[in-house]
C-alpha cells in the first residue's frame, strides 16, 4: 500500500541525497507561498528537484481524511507537487488516497436503519414529514455527532442584537471538525436529507448556519475565493479532491468523469468549512453555489465563471 506522506518524509530526511533535494523543494514551495517569483535558474533547479525524486516514495504518497497531522502530511504533499499549480487553478492530482481504499471511512447505512427503528417513533416527531429534522434526532442518538454539532453552532450564531460579526474563521473550523470527526452516517444524513417542502429546504440550507459561514455583507470576487483557497493547505487540498472528485463529463449518461457520486459527495462535504465554502442557494431546490461574484473580473472573466461554475452547474454534482 502507498505510504503516507508523514511517513515518506521521514524515510526521505533519513537519507543524505534525498533529503538535500527535498530541502531544495521546502524553499521553491515557500517562495511559491509567499508569492515570490523566481528566476530561471531557480526554476529549473525546483523542476529538477522534483525529477530527482521520481524513486522515492514521496514523490507517490498520499494522506488520509480524518487522520492524525493531517496538515503536515498535505503541507508535504504540496512541497513535492508545487509545480501541480503552476499557471492554472486545475488541481488535477488529489492528495488524498482514494475512499474505496479507505474501507473504515465507508457510511455503515445498516447500522444507522438499526439506530433509527430502534428508537420509539415519538421520539421522532416530525421526522415522518420533514427528513431534515429525522437526521438532527438522528444525530442526537450519537454524544459525539450532538456535541459537535452544538459545538459549531453556537460558535457561528451571532449574538442577538449585536452588531459584531462573526468570527468566520472559528465557524470554518468548527464545521471542519464537525464534518471530519463525526462519522459520515450523521453528517450526509444531515447535509444531504431529501426534502419535499421549503420548510425542510430552510432547515438543510441552514445546517451550516449561513449567515456566518457563507454569506457577507457584500460578494466576493470568485477569484479572491480562490486566492484564500490556494494560500491554505485544507482548502487546496479540498479542492483538488473535489476538481478530482466532481469532474462533469457531458459525454457520460451520470454527466460524472469517474461515476462516483458517492465520493463526489465526500469531497463537497469536505468544501464546507473552507475559504470557498458552498451551500444550498435557496429553500425550494437542491442547486449549490459559491458566495461570490464574477462580476468586475475584467480579462479573467473566463476563469472566473469556471470557478462558479465548478459548484453552480456540475451535472455530476
Amino acid at each position: 500500500p502507498r505510504s503516507d506522506c508523514v511517513m515518506a518524509e521521514q524515510l526521505c530526511l533519513s537519507d543524505s541525497t534525498c533529503n538535500a533535494t527535498y530541502r531544495i523543494l521546502e524553499n521553491c514551495a515557500l517562495a511559491k507561498t509567499r508569492l515570490l517569483p523566481l528566476d530561471h535558474d531557480s526554476r529549473v533547479r525546483c523542476l529538477h528537484a522534483e525529477f530527482d525524486l521520481g524513486n522515492s516514495s514521496l514523490l507517490h504518497c498520499r494522506c488520509h481524511r480524518r487522520m492524525k497531522r493531517q496538515e503536515h502530511c498535505l503541507r508535504v504533499f504540496w512541497t513535492v507537487h508545487a509545480s501541480v499549480t503552476d499557471g492554472y487553478f486545475n488541481l488535477e492530482t488529489s492528495p488524498y488516497e482514494n475512499p474505496a481504499n479507505e474501507e473504515h471511512w465507508k457510511t455503515d447505512y445498516n447500522k444507522l436503519a438499526a439506530l433509527v427503528s430502534g428508537k420509539n417513533c415519538s421520539q421522532l416527531a416530525g421526522g415522518a414529514t420533514n427528513p431534515c429534522l429525522k437526521a438532527t434526532h438522528v444525530c442526537n442518538l450519537s454524544k459525539k455527532c450532538v456535541r459537535l454539532r452544538t459545538e459549531y453552532a453556537s460558535i457561528c450564531t451571532k449574538g442577538a442584537g449585536s452588531e459584531d460579526v462573526c468570527d468566520r474563521r472559528r465557524c470554518h473550523r468548527g464545521l471542519r471538525n464537525f464534518f471530519e470527526k463525526v462519522p459520515e452516517d450523521f453528517t450526509k444524513r444531515i447535509l444531504f436529507c431529501p426534502c419535499q417542502d421549503e420548510f425542510c429546504g430552510e432547515r438543510r440550507r441552514k445546517t451550516i448556519v449561513p449567515d456566518c459561514s457563507f454569506q457577507s455583507n457584500t460578494k466576493p470576487n470568485c477569484l479572491w475565493l480562490l486566492d484564500s483557497c490556494l494560500e491554505d493547505h485544507i482548502c487546496k487540498s479540498q479542492l483538488a479532491d473535489f476538481q478530482q472528485n466532481c469532474q462533469p463529463a457531458d459525454t457520460s449518461p451520470d454527466g460524472c468523469s469517474l461515476h462516483n457520486h458517492a465520493a463526489c459527495l465526500q469531497a463537497y462535504m469536505g468544501m464546507i468549512g473552507t475559504p470557498m465554502t458552498p451551500n444550498y442557494v435557496s429553500n425550494s431546490s437542491v442547486e449549490v453555489s459559491l458566495w461570490c461574484t464574477c462580476e468586475s473580473s475584467g480579462n479573467q472573466k473566463e476563469k472566473c465563471d469556471q470557478i462558479l461554475g465548478m459548484f453552480e452547474s456540475n451535472k455530476c454534482l
